[in-house]
Protein backbone atom coordinates (compact mmCIF):
# COMPACT_ATOMS: atom_id res chain seq x y z
CA UNK A 1 0.00 0.00 0.00
CA UNK A 2 1.42 3.38 -0.97
CA UNK A 3 1.74 5.75 1.96
CA UNK A 4 1.27 9.47 1.42
CA UNK A 5 2.52 12.58 3.13
CA UNK A 6 0.13 15.51 2.96
CA UNK A 7 1.51 19.02 3.39
CA UNK A 8 -0.76 21.87 2.37
CA UNK A 9 -1.18 25.61 2.08
CA UNK A 10 -0.84 26.63 5.71
CA UNK A 11 1.36 29.71 5.61
CA UNK A 12 -0.36 32.63 3.89
CA UNK A 13 -3.72 32.84 2.20
CA UNK A 14 -3.71 32.95 -1.57
CA UNK A 15 -4.61 36.37 -3.00
CA UNK A 16 -4.48 37.71 -6.51
CA UNK A 17 -6.04 40.02 -9.04
CA UNK A 18 -6.43 39.68 -12.78
CA UNK A 19 -7.68 43.23 -13.31
CA UNK A 20 -6.37 46.79 -13.45
CA UNK A 21 -6.19 48.75 -10.20
CA UNK A 22 -4.77 48.39 -6.70
CA UNK A 23 -3.82 45.38 -4.59
CA UNK A 24 -7.46 44.65 -3.66
CA UNK A 25 -9.45 47.03 -5.88
CA UNK A 26 -10.39 46.80 -9.56
CA UNK A 27 -10.90 49.87 -11.75
CA UNK A 28 -11.76 48.42 -15.16
CA UNK A 29 -15.45 47.61 -15.55
CA UNK A 30 -16.55 49.40 -18.70
CA UNK A 31 -14.83 48.69 -22.03
CA UNK A 32 -14.21 52.43 -22.44
CA UNK A 33 -11.62 52.10 -19.66
CA UNK A 34 -9.85 49.21 -21.38
CA UNK A 35 -9.47 51.17 -24.60
CA UNK A 36 -8.54 54.54 -23.02
CA UNK A 37 -7.75 54.06 -19.26
CA UNK A 38 -8.19 57.66 -18.06
CA UNK A 39 -11.97 57.86 -17.65
CA UNK A 40 -12.17 59.95 -14.49
CA UNK A 41 -13.43 62.96 -16.47
CA UNK A 42 -16.07 60.98 -18.38
CA UNK A 43 -19.72 61.95 -18.44
CA UNK A 44 -20.82 58.93 -20.48
CA UNK A 45 -22.53 55.95 -18.91
CA UNK A 46 -19.24 54.55 -17.60
CA UNK A 47 -19.14 57.57 -15.26
CA UNK A 48 -21.54 55.62 -13.03
CA UNK A 49 -18.29 54.21 -11.62
CA UNK A 50 -15.46 56.50 -12.75
CA UNK A 51 -17.10 59.93 -12.23
CA UNK A 52 -20.65 59.83 -10.80
CA UNK A 53 -20.77 63.61 -10.38
CA UNK A 54 -20.11 63.97 -14.13
CA UNK A 55 -23.47 62.39 -14.94
CA UNK A 56 -25.02 65.83 -14.45
CA UNK A 57 -23.83 66.48 -18.02
CA UNK A 58 -24.88 63.18 -19.60
CA UNK A 59 -27.81 62.59 -21.99
CA UNK A 60 -31.37 62.96 -20.75
CA UNK A 61 -33.36 59.85 -19.94
CA UNK A 62 -32.30 56.22 -19.57
CA UNK A 63 -29.00 54.61 -20.53
CA UNK A 64 -27.95 50.98 -20.07
CA UNK A 65 -24.67 49.18 -20.67
CA UNK A 66 -23.52 45.56 -20.59
CA UNK A 67 -19.80 44.76 -20.65
CA UNK A 68 -17.89 41.48 -20.86
CA UNK A 69 -14.16 40.96 -20.29
CA UNK A 70 -11.92 37.89 -20.42
CA UNK A 71 -8.58 38.33 -18.63
CA UNK A 72 -5.76 35.79 -18.77
CA UNK A 73 -2.77 36.02 -16.45
CA UNK A 74 0.36 34.03 -15.68
CA UNK A 75 1.76 34.34 -12.14
CA UNK A 76 5.12 32.57 -12.13
CA UNK A 77 7.72 32.00 -9.42
CA UNK A 78 11.24 31.08 -10.55
CA UNK A 79 13.12 29.69 -7.57
CA UNK A 80 16.83 28.99 -7.23
CA UNK A 81 18.13 26.93 -4.30
CA UNK A 82 20.24 23.78 -3.97
CA UNK A 83 17.31 22.01 -2.30
CA UNK A 84 15.55 21.85 -5.70
CA UNK A 85 18.40 19.99 -7.43
CA UNK A 86 17.39 16.46 -6.29
CA UNK A 87 13.70 17.06 -7.01
CA UNK A 88 13.86 18.71 -10.45
CA UNK A 89 17.35 17.96 -11.73
CA UNK A 90 18.26 21.64 -11.51
CA UNK A 91 18.73 24.19 -8.74
CA UNK A 92 16.39 26.54 -10.65
CA UNK A 93 12.75 25.70 -11.33
CA UNK A 94 9.79 27.75 -12.56
CA UNK A 95 6.49 27.21 -10.73
CA UNK A 96 3.81 28.31 -13.17
CA UNK A 97 0.54 29.79 -11.96
CA UNK A 98 -2.46 30.31 -14.22
CA UNK A 99 -5.08 32.87 -13.22
CA UNK A 100 -8.25 33.01 -15.29
CA UNK A 101 -11.66 34.63 -15.20
CA UNK A 102 -13.21 33.65 -18.54
CA UNK A 103 -16.45 35.61 -18.16
CA UNK A 104 -16.39 38.89 -16.23
CA UNK A 105 -19.58 40.92 -16.69
CA UNK A 106 -20.42 44.45 -15.59
CA UNK A 107 -23.75 46.26 -15.80
CA UNK A 108 -24.41 50.02 -15.78
CA UNK A 109 -27.65 51.97 -15.61
CA UNK A 110 -28.28 55.74 -15.56
CA UNK A 111 -31.39 57.88 -15.47
CA UNK A 112 -30.95 61.67 -15.83
CA UNK A 113 -33.57 64.38 -15.62
CA UNK A 114 -32.75 68.09 -15.63
CA UNK A 115 -30.25 68.77 -12.82
CA UNK A 116 -30.14 65.32 -11.22
CA UNK A 117 -29.29 61.74 -12.08
CA UNK A 118 -29.48 58.30 -10.46
CA UNK A 119 -27.00 55.63 -11.50
CA UNK A 120 -25.85 52.16 -10.57
CA UNK A 121 -23.05 49.74 -11.41
CA UNK A 122 -22.71 46.00 -10.74
CA UNK A 123 -19.39 44.23 -11.27
CA UNK A 124 -16.40 42.45 -9.75
CA UNK A 125 -14.93 45.30 -7.75
CA UNK A 126 -12.00 43.52 -6.11
CA UNK A 127 -9.56 40.71 -6.88
CA UNK A 128 -11.28 38.37 -9.29
CA UNK A 129 -10.66 34.98 -10.81
CA UNK A 130 -9.19 31.56 -10.14
CA UNK A 131 -5.51 30.73 -9.80
CA UNK A 132 -3.86 27.31 -9.83
CA UNK A 133 -0.29 26.11 -9.36
CA UNK A 134 -0.27 22.56 -10.70
CA UNK A 135 3.18 21.91 -9.20
CA UNK A 136 2.45 23.76 -5.99
CA UNK A 137 4.76 26.55 -4.84
CA UNK A 138 8.31 26.46 -3.46
CA UNK A 139 7.40 27.56 0.07
CA UNK A 140 5.61 24.21 0.50
CA UNK A 141 7.64 21.90 -1.74
CA UNK A 142 11.00 23.01 -0.35
CA UNK A 143 9.80 22.81 3.25
CA UNK A 144 8.52 19.29 2.60
CA UNK A 145 11.80 18.19 1.02
CA UNK A 146 13.74 19.71 3.91
CA UNK A 147 11.59 17.93 6.48
CA UNK A 148 11.99 14.59 4.72
CA UNK A 149 15.74 15.10 4.34
CA UNK A 150 15.97 15.63 8.10
CA UNK A 151 14.48 12.13 8.48
CA UNK A 152 17.01 10.70 6.03
CA UNK A 153 14.47 10.38 3.22
CA UNK A 154 15.92 11.54 -0.10
CA UNK A 155 13.95 12.56 -3.22
CA UNK A 156 14.79 9.30 -4.98
CA UNK A 157 12.66 7.53 -2.35
CA UNK A 158 9.38 9.33 -3.12
CA UNK A 159 7.46 10.99 -5.94
CA UNK A 160 6.25 14.52 -5.30
CA UNK A 161 2.72 15.54 -6.30
CA UNK A 162 1.92 19.11 -5.34
CA UNK A 163 -0.94 21.46 -6.17
CA UNK A 164 -2.62 24.56 -4.83
CA UNK A 165 -5.52 26.64 -6.05
CA UNK A 166 -7.84 29.37 -4.94
CA UNK A 167 -10.72 31.61 -5.90
CA UNK A 168 -11.15 35.21 -4.84
CA UNK A 169 -13.98 37.48 -6.01
CA UNK A 170 -15.37 40.66 -4.50
CA UNK A 171 -18.72 41.37 -6.14
CA UNK A 172 -20.01 44.92 -5.84
CA UNK A 173 -23.21 46.81 -6.53
CA UNK A 174 -23.31 50.58 -6.08
CA UNK A 175 -25.96 53.30 -6.33
CA UNK A 176 -25.19 57.02 -6.80
CA UNK A 177 -27.24 60.19 -6.64
CA UNK A 178 -25.95 63.15 -8.68
CA UNK A 179 -27.06 66.80 -8.52
CA UNK A 180 -25.93 69.92 -10.38
CA UNK A 181 -25.40 72.38 -7.53
CA UNK A 182 -24.10 75.30 -9.65
CA UNK A 183 -24.06 76.10 -13.35
CA UNK A 184 -20.70 74.40 -13.82
CA UNK A 185 -20.40 72.28 -10.66
CA UNK A 186 -22.05 69.01 -9.71
CA UNK A 187 -21.65 66.53 -6.87
CA UNK A 188 -22.61 62.95 -6.14
CA UNK A 189 -22.90 60.62 -3.17
CA UNK A 190 -23.18 56.86 -3.29
CA UNK A 191 -22.90 53.55 -1.48
CA UNK A 192 -21.54 50.21 -2.64
CA UNK A 193 -22.25 46.81 -1.16
CA UNK A 194 -19.33 44.35 -1.52
CA UNK A 195 -19.64 40.57 -1.22
CA UNK A 196 -16.44 38.54 -0.76
CA UNK A 197 -16.46 34.97 -2.10
CA UNK A 198 -13.33 32.83 -1.98
CA UNK A 199 -11.85 29.43 -1.23
CA UNK A 200 -8.41 27.94 -0.63
CA UNK A 201 -7.38 24.34 -1.29
CA UNK A 202 -4.09 22.54 -1.70
CA UNK A 203 -1.80 19.67 -0.90
CA UNK A 204 1.64 18.22 -1.35
CA UNK A 205 1.72 14.44 -1.66
CA UNK A 206 4.89 12.38 -1.42
CA UNK A 207 4.30 8.78 -2.57
CA UNK A 208 6.86 6.78 -0.65
CA UNK A 209 8.16 3.24 -0.52
CA UNK A 210 5.99 1.16 1.83
CA UNK A 211 8.84 0.54 4.26
CA UNK A 212 9.14 4.24 5.05
CA UNK A 213 5.59 4.73 6.23
CA UNK A 214 3.56 7.90 6.41
CA UNK A 215 4.88 10.92 8.32
CA UNK A 216 2.03 13.38 8.62
CA UNK A 217 -1.38 14.25 7.29
CA UNK A 218 -2.46 17.81 6.52
CA UNK A 219 -5.36 18.73 4.29
CA UNK A 220 -7.05 22.12 3.85
CA UNK A 221 -10.37 23.05 2.23
CA UNK A 222 -11.79 26.37 3.43
CA UNK A 223 -14.49 28.69 2.06
CA UNK A 224 -14.65 32.38 2.92
CA UNK A 225 -17.68 34.62 2.43
CA UNK A 226 -18.67 38.00 3.87
CA UNK A 227 -19.95 41.55 3.33
CA UNK A 228 -18.59 45.10 3.49
CA UNK A 229 -19.89 48.55 2.51
CA UNK A 230 -18.21 51.51 0.80
CA UNK A 231 -19.43 55.14 0.97
CA UNK A 232 -18.50 57.23 -2.09
CA UNK A 233 -18.41 60.97 -2.85
CA UNK A 234 -17.42 62.86 -6.00
CA UNK A 235 -17.40 66.37 -7.45
CA UNK A 236 -17.15 67.59 -11.04
CA UNK A 237 -16.45 70.91 -12.75
CA UNK A 238 -17.48 71.13 -16.40
CA UNK A 239 -17.21 74.24 -18.56
CA UNK A 240 -16.84 74.23 -22.31
CA UNK A 241 -14.07 71.82 -23.35
CA UNK A 242 -12.68 71.41 -19.81
CA UNK A 243 -13.71 68.85 -17.19
CA UNK A 244 -12.13 68.51 -13.76
CA UNK A 245 -13.21 65.83 -11.28
CA UNK A 246 -12.39 64.20 -7.97
CA UNK A 247 -13.77 61.00 -6.45
CA UNK A 248 -13.19 59.43 -3.04
CA UNK A 249 -14.02 55.91 -1.90
CA UNK A 250 -13.82 55.32 1.83
CA UNK A 251 -12.06 52.24 3.23
CA UNK A 252 -14.14 49.08 3.13
CA UNK A 253 -13.78 46.79 6.13
CA UNK A 254 -13.91 43.12 5.12
CA UNK A 255 -13.44 40.73 8.06
CA UNK A 256 -14.16 37.35 6.48
CA UNK A 257 -14.90 34.17 8.50
CA UNK A 258 -13.79 30.67 7.54
CA UNK A 259 -16.24 27.91 6.71
CA UNK A 260 -14.24 24.75 7.19
CA UNK A 261 -14.97 21.87 4.82
CA UNK A 262 -11.92 19.79 5.66
CA UNK A 263 -9.04 20.37 8.01
CA UNK A 264 -6.66 17.56 8.98
CA UNK A 265 -3.45 18.18 10.93
CA UNK A 266 -1.91 15.19 12.66
CA UNK A 267 1.21 12.99 12.54
CA UNK A 268 0.85 9.92 10.33
CA UNK A 269 0.04 6.59 11.96
CA UNK A 270 3.43 5.00 11.31
CA UNK A 271 5.37 8.03 12.51
CA UNK A 272 3.17 8.30 15.59
CA UNK A 273 3.66 4.63 16.42
CA UNK A 274 7.43 4.92 16.05
CA UNK A 275 7.83 8.12 18.08
CA UNK A 276 5.43 7.01 20.81
CA UNK A 277 7.94 4.32 21.68
CA UNK A 278 11.19 6.19 21.10
CA UNK A 279 10.51 9.93 21.54
CA UNK A 280 7.01 10.87 22.80
CA UNK A 281 8.07 14.49 23.45
CA UNK A 282 9.02 14.86 19.78
CA UNK A 283 5.65 13.39 18.75
CA UNK A 284 3.78 15.96 20.84
CA UNK A 285 5.93 18.78 19.44
CA UNK A 286 5.15 17.72 15.87
CA UNK A 287 1.43 17.51 16.62
CA UNK A 288 1.42 20.92 18.30
CA UNK A 289 3.33 22.46 15.37
CA UNK A 290 0.87 21.07 12.84
CA UNK A 291 -2.11 22.33 14.83
CA UNK A 292 -0.51 25.77 15.18
CA UNK A 293 -0.07 26.03 11.43
CA UNK A 294 -3.75 25.24 10.93
CA UNK A 295 -5.01 27.68 13.59
CA UNK A 296 -5.80 30.53 11.12
CA UNK A 297 -8.03 28.17 9.12
CA UNK A 298 -10.23 26.88 11.92
CA UNK A 299 -13.97 27.22 11.42
CA UNK A 300 -15.15 30.75 12.22
CA UNK A 301 -11.70 32.37 12.37
CA UNK A 302 -11.74 35.69 10.52
CA UNK A 303 -9.24 37.18 8.05
CA UNK A 304 -9.02 40.84 7.03
CA UNK A 305 -9.22 41.71 3.32
CA UNK A 306 -9.98 45.44 3.54
CA UNK A 307 -10.39 47.39 0.32
CA UNK A 308 -8.37 50.60 0.78
CA UNK A 309 -9.61 54.15 0.56
CA UNK A 310 -9.20 55.47 -2.99
CA UNK A 311 -8.67 59.04 -4.17
CA UNK A 312 -9.04 59.71 -7.89
CA UNK A 313 -8.50 63.09 -9.56
CA UNK A 314 -8.81 63.67 -13.30
CA UNK A 315 -8.78 66.32 -16.01
CA UNK A 316 -10.28 66.03 -19.48
CA UNK A 317 -10.11 68.40 -22.45
CA UNK A 318 -11.81 68.47 -25.85
CA UNK A 319 -9.27 69.93 -28.24
CA UNK A 320 -11.78 69.70 -31.09
CA UNK A 321 -15.29 68.23 -31.34
CA UNK A 322 -13.57 65.04 -32.57
CA UNK A 323 -10.45 64.87 -30.36
CA UNK A 324 -10.48 64.36 -26.57
CA UNK A 325 -7.78 63.53 -24.03
CA UNK A 326 -7.66 62.87 -20.28
CA UNK A 327 -5.12 62.40 -17.51
CA UNK A 328 -5.83 60.88 -14.12
CA UNK A 329 -4.19 59.98 -10.79
CA UNK A 330 -5.19 57.27 -8.30
CA UNK A 331 -3.99 56.82 -4.74
CA UNK A 332 -4.95 53.63 -2.89
CA UNK A 333 -4.28 54.01 0.84
CA UNK A 334 -3.13 50.38 1.29
CA UNK A 335 -1.05 51.19 4.38
CA UNK A 336 -4.26 51.80 6.36
CA UNK A 337 -6.27 48.88 4.96
CA UNK A 338 -5.98 45.76 7.11
CA UNK A 339 -4.61 42.61 5.45
CA UNK A 340 -4.01 39.07 6.71
CA UNK A 341 -1.18 39.05 9.29
CA UNK A 342 -0.99 42.88 9.02
CA UNK A 343 0.99 42.61 5.78
CA UNK A 344 0.05 46.20 4.98
CA UNK A 345 2.77 47.25 7.43
CA UNK A 346 5.42 45.81 5.09
CA UNK A 347 4.48 48.17 2.22
CA UNK A 348 6.65 51.25 1.81
CA UNK A 349 3.67 53.36 0.69
CA UNK A 350 0.19 53.09 -0.76
CA UNK A 351 -0.39 52.43 -4.46
CA UNK A 352 0.20 55.27 -6.91
CA UNK A 353 -1.28 55.12 -10.42
CA UNK A 354 -0.96 57.59 -13.28
CA UNK A 355 -3.26 57.19 -16.30
CA UNK A 356 -3.58 58.95 -19.66
CA UNK A 357 -5.77 58.42 -22.69
CA UNK A 358 -6.87 59.91 -25.98
CA UNK A 359 -10.02 59.39 -28.07
CA UNK A 360 -10.75 60.43 -31.66
CA UNK A 361 -13.97 60.35 -33.67
CA UNK A 362 -13.10 59.32 -37.22
CA UNK A 363 -16.66 60.16 -38.23
CA UNK A 364 -20.14 59.96 -36.69
CA UNK A 365 -19.97 56.17 -36.70
CA UNK A 366 -16.40 55.22 -35.68
CA UNK A 367 -14.30 56.23 -32.66
CA UNK A 368 -10.79 54.97 -31.83
CA UNK A 369 -8.86 55.38 -28.59
CA UNK A 370 -5.70 54.37 -26.75
CA UNK A 371 -4.24 54.84 -23.31
CA UNK A 372 -1.73 53.79 -20.71
CA UNK A 373 -1.29 53.34 -16.99
CA UNK A 374 1.66 53.15 -14.57
CA UNK A 375 1.15 51.34 -11.24
CA UNK A 376 3.58 51.54 -8.29
CA UNK A 377 2.56 49.43 -5.27
CA UNK A 378 5.29 50.35 -2.76
CA UNK A 379 6.48 46.74 -2.49
CA UNK A 380 9.14 45.31 -0.17
CA UNK A 381 10.85 41.93 0.21
CA UNK A 382 8.91 41.21 3.41
CA UNK A 383 5.58 41.91 1.71
CA UNK A 384 6.12 39.32 -1.04
CA UNK A 385 5.18 35.68 -0.45
CA UNK A 386 4.77 32.71 -2.79
CA UNK A 387 1.01 32.78 -2.24
CA UNK A 388 0.50 36.54 -2.43
CA UNK A 389 2.81 38.72 -4.48
CA UNK A 390 2.55 41.79 -6.68
CA UNK A 391 4.71 43.41 -9.38
CA UNK A 392 4.81 47.06 -10.45
CA UNK A 393 3.62 47.51 -14.00
CA UNK A 394 2.85 49.50 -17.12
CA UNK A 395 -0.40 48.86 -18.99
CA UNK A 396 -1.33 49.85 -22.53
CA UNK A 397 -4.70 49.50 -24.20
CA UNK A 398 -6.52 50.37 -27.40
CA UNK A 399 -9.88 49.83 -28.99
CA UNK A 400 -12.80 51.29 -30.85
CA UNK A 401 -16.46 52.22 -30.55
CA UNK A 402 -19.03 51.86 -33.31
CA UNK A 403 -22.33 53.73 -33.29
CA UNK A 404 -24.60 51.14 -34.88
CA UNK A 405 -27.50 53.61 -34.79
CA UNK A 406 -28.62 56.54 -32.65
CA UNK A 407 -29.42 54.20 -29.75
CA UNK A 408 -26.72 51.50 -29.77
CA UNK A 409 -22.95 51.76 -29.41
CA UNK A 410 -20.61 48.76 -29.60
CA UNK A 411 -17.28 48.92 -27.72
CA UNK A 412 -14.32 46.56 -28.22
CA UNK A 413 -10.87 46.66 -26.63
CA UNK A 414 -7.68 44.87 -25.73
CA UNK A 415 -5.13 45.83 -23.12
CA UNK A 416 -2.03 44.14 -21.77
CA UNK A 417 0.07 44.74 -18.70
CA UNK A 418 3.88 44.71 -18.71
CA UNK A 419 5.15 43.76 -15.26
CA UNK A 420 8.55 44.33 -13.69
CA UNK A 421 10.00 41.15 -12.18
CA UNK A 422 10.56 41.29 -8.44
CA UNK A 423 13.54 39.35 -6.97
CA UNK A 424 13.91 38.35 -3.32
CA UNK A 425 17.35 37.02 -2.28
CA UNK A 426 18.12 35.33 1.04
CA UNK A 427 21.04 33.53 2.70
CA UNK A 428 18.65 31.16 4.52
CA UNK A 429 15.92 30.15 2.08
CA UNK A 430 12.82 29.06 4.02
CA UNK A 431 15.02 28.28 7.04
CA UNK A 432 16.77 25.46 5.14
CA UNK A 433 20.23 26.91 5.86
CA UNK A 434 20.85 27.30 2.12
CA UNK A 435 21.01 30.44 0.00
CA UNK A 436 18.22 30.97 -2.50
CA UNK A 437 16.05 33.42 -4.36
CA UNK A 438 12.56 33.81 -5.76
CA UNK A 439 11.85 35.81 -8.91
CA UNK A 440 8.20 36.83 -9.13
CA UNK A 441 6.82 37.58 -12.61
CA UNK A 442 3.47 38.14 -14.29
CA UNK A 443 1.90 38.54 -17.69
CA UNK A 444 -1.62 39.78 -18.30
CA UNK A 445 -3.98 40.41 -21.21
CA UNK A 446 -7.65 41.39 -21.26
CA UNK A 447 -10.07 41.31 -24.19
CA UNK A 448 -13.44 43.00 -23.82
CA UNK A 449 -16.64 43.92 -25.65
CA UNK A 450 -19.66 45.92 -24.55
CA UNK A 451 -22.97 47.39 -25.65
CA UNK A 452 -24.28 50.84 -24.61
CA UNK A 453 -27.96 51.60 -25.18
CA UNK A 454 -29.71 54.98 -25.01
CA UNK A 455 -33.50 55.01 -24.87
Amino acid sequence: MIRKLFFVCTGVLLSFSTFAGGLMTNTNYHIAFDRMFARGASYGIDAAYSNPAGLAWTSEGWQLSFNWQSPQQNRDITTTTAMLQPMYGSATHKFEGKATAPFVPALFAVYKHDNWAISSMIGIVGSGGFVEYKEGVPMFNVVLASMLAAKGITPDQYTLNSQMKGKQYIYGGQVNFTYKILENVSAAVGIRANYYDGYYKGHVIADQHPMLGDLAKLQLDVDQKGWGFTPLVSIDYHKGPLTLSARYEFRTKLNIPNTQNELVAEPGANLASMLMKTDPASLKAIGDALQAKMAPYQDGVKTRYDMPALLSVAAGYEFTPQLRASVEYHFFDDKHAKMANNRQDELTHGTHEVLAGVEYDINKMFTVSAGGQRTDYGLSDKYQTNTSFACDSYSVGFGAAVNLNEHIRLNASYFCTLYSDYTVNTDNYLQTGMAGKDVYSRTNGVFGVGIDYKF
